[in-house]
């Protein structure tokens, strides 16, 4: 069923405003990569780990949230670097500043800016924004589409093909738990390739066509808002690892079409 919308709402300002909020991020992320950055580390005292964050996650959700103080006021926002902020409209917006701050200080171009709009359904548009290589992926509101450096195409996903052809990517080696580490493992024996260290961008090439199938687990709803618009508009699946909705973040299965995600996801639903 499609989404129902105010009569006041404006779908071409919802996207004009994603938009500035991306060019706004960009010069903010930009101004500071492969410099001498200071990271601190958001990880609590009793977990191990490495959670960096930097005065470029900062200034880029700043700058991104300016665009909405003064195009769209009533709307609500979460961002990962400054909270939830409650709106009177009924869409909440969804920003992460630097999905993949790991990559980000170590510069490799695997991160980007993620924008997703979002009402009590879970996200229905959203950015996938790589300043550096200059990549901005697109879904929703009647939206698929990639803009760079090699201009303008569709974003559709890959046929159905088996999981012995599969390409699998995810971000960490360990993914989470031990349990989800052995979910993830019975799919990537099954898979033909699989690669790791990709943050949001696996995302991107999946709703690209490039790959097949991205499974992550522990994320927050600022990780997968964004994607899940982008690959839902591409025509991929997003659910978690039992196939209900992903948006809250957790354990997350992407995949290019309902066929292969079937087949991981009878693979995930066994172990984990």
């Amino acid at each position: 069923m499609a989404r129902q919308f105010p009569s006041t709402t404006d779908l071409h300002d919802l996207v004009a405003t994603a938009h500035a909020m991306a060019d706004a991020a960009r010069p903010e992320t930009l101004r500071h990569f492969r410099a001498d950055l200071a990271a601190e580390d958001k990880t609590a005292p009793d977990e191990a780990g490495f959670d960096p964050v930097t005065e470029a996650d900062r200034a880029a959700e700043r700058a991104m949230r300016a665009v909405l103080a003064e195009r769209r006021p009533d709307d609500g926002v979460v961002g990962e670097e400054y909270g939830a902020q409650a709106g009177r409209s009924g869409l909440t917006w969804v920003l992460d500043p630097i999905d993949g701050t790991r990559g980000y200080i170590s510069g490799t171009p695997t991160w980007g800016v993620l924008i997703a709009l979002c009402d009590e359904d879970g996200p229905f548009y959203g950015l996938i924004d790589q300043p550096y290589i200059e990549e901005r992926f697109e879904g929703g509101l009647g939206q698929a589409r990639l803009s760079g450096p090699r201009g303008e195409r569709a974003l559709t996903t890959r046929a159905p093909r088996g999981l012995d052809e599969a390409v699998l990517m995810s971000t960490f080696p360990e993914v989470g738990s031990p349990a989800e580490r052995a979910g993830f493992e019975a799919v990537a024996a099954r898979a033909r390739l699989t690669r790791f260290g990709m943050d949001c961008y696996a995302y991107a090439l999946l709703a690209a066509g490039q790959i097949d199938l991205v499974i992550e687990a522990g994320l927050n709803a600022y990780d997968i808002c964004a994607p899940i618009a982008v690959i839902e508009a591409a025509g991929g699946v997003v659910t978690d690892w039992q196939g209900g909705p992903a948006y809250a973040g957790g354990r997350v299965l992407a995949a290019a079409n309902r066929a292969i995600h079937a087949e991981a996801l009878a693979l995930l639903r066994e172990v984990a």
